[in-house]
């Protein structure tokens, strides 16, 4: 008995994060109608100018501190209806507990994704659509660096165009340790970003 649980453990452990992972790819999916629906009402996404474009909303405040503060702007805004879609299972991270009182909504572990901005603004569809604006799952290392773990070594990255995959991730090619990254193709500065200076704003923890 001991040797079948063995066996099966990682078939299991791979169920659940693959599991993880389409939940991920369904919340960025919802993310980017999001901001879609916000640039259409603000004129960029959520970025340093448009925290004063917002209704004065008592209960909601967005603004520029990490991912999560960003993406309260969505529900600030009344365009996001509720903090489930920011989750994702990355290393930390806990189910959004419905709180939406002010800082508490999208609160401090509640977010799983990072968001790209152009230094503290919001990018928007005008620019080249494939940049990635929204990811998942980011290391401690911090950047533009991704955790193998959570995923089963898959990165989920939302790009301006609204596509959403699930690209396996680089690991190091000497140590196959440590923080890892997506290839040069998805996220390499001078093919992408142009006149961009990107930010990664990560969820506060």
């Amino acid at each position: 008995i001991a040797s079948l649980a063995a066996l099966s453990a990682p078939m299991i452990m791979g169920q659940v994060k693959k599991a993880a992972r389409t939940e991920a790819i369904s919340n960025a999916k919802q993310i980017g109608l999001a901001m879609f629906q916000f640039e259409q009402d603000f004129g960029s996404y959520p970025g340093a100018s448009t925290v004063g474009m917002l209704p004065d909303n008592a209960d909601i405040i967005g603004g520029t501190e990490d991912s999560n503060a960003y993406f309260r702007q969505l529900m600030q805004a009344g365009i996001a209806p509720s903090e489930e879609m920011f989750y994702a299972k990355a290393a930390g991270t806990i189910k959004p507990n419905g709180n939406i009182e002010k800082e508490e909504a999208i609160a401090a572990k509640e977010c799983g994704f990072g968001y790209i901005t152009d230094k503290t603004e919001g990018m928007s569809t005008s620019g080249n659509p494939s940049r990635v604006l929204v990811v998942s799952p980011l290391s401690e290392a911090g950047g533009f660096e991704f955790d193998a773990g959570p995923f089963d070594g898959f990165a989920v990255l939302l790009k301006i165009d609204q596509s959403v995959s699930a690209l396996r991730i680089n690991k190091d090619p000497e140590t196959d340790l440590g923080p890892v990254k997506i290839g040069e193709d998805e996220l390499d500065e001078a093919k992408f970003w142009g006149a961009i200076d990107p930010q990664m704003n990560a969820p506060e923890k």
